[in-house]
């Protein structure tokens, strides 16, 4: 492992993290959106995440929820069909809930690792210039 290996790897996590949060926060805004029943719900996405070639992570795609979602019963809805149904999207708050906890905490954890790398370097400068 060379010597910047650790900081290369820290930033691949943040940089994944950080798509992570972005798809949560698309989710997250959307957990509510309804939809006629002839039209498709919000697909709900989520990151395929690979190890990367000689170290760290990336992204390796997004899969997306079903389409046809969940049919919620709203007559009051003006986009709801003759049995007063709604298409929303298939997935939960609570489960989006957890998993942006689960990446700000894998964001903050690359975070810490990059400057710890970033003083141990520094420090090692140091040494030599004395």
């Amino acid at each position: 492992m060379g010597a910047f290996d650790t900081l290369a790897i820290a930033g691949s996590s943040m940089g994944v993290h950080q798509t992570w949060l972005d798809v949560l926060a698309s989710n997250i805004a959307n957990v509510n959106t309804v939809t006629p029943t002839s039209q498709s719900a919000f697909q709900a996405q989520m990151l395929i995440v690979r190890s990367a070639p000689g170290g760290g992570v990336e992204v390796a795609g997004l899969a997306e929820s079903d389409p046809a979602g969940r049919l919620v019963s709203d007559p009051g809805n003006p986009m709801a069909d003759a049995d007063g149904y709604v298409r929303a999207p298939d997935m939960d708050m609570s489960s989006q809930m957890t998993q942006l906890v689960m990446a700000q905490r894998g964001f903050q954890a690359s975070v810490q690792v990059t400057k710890q790398a970033q003083e141990t370097y520094t420090a090692a400068l140091q040494i030599g210039r004395a």
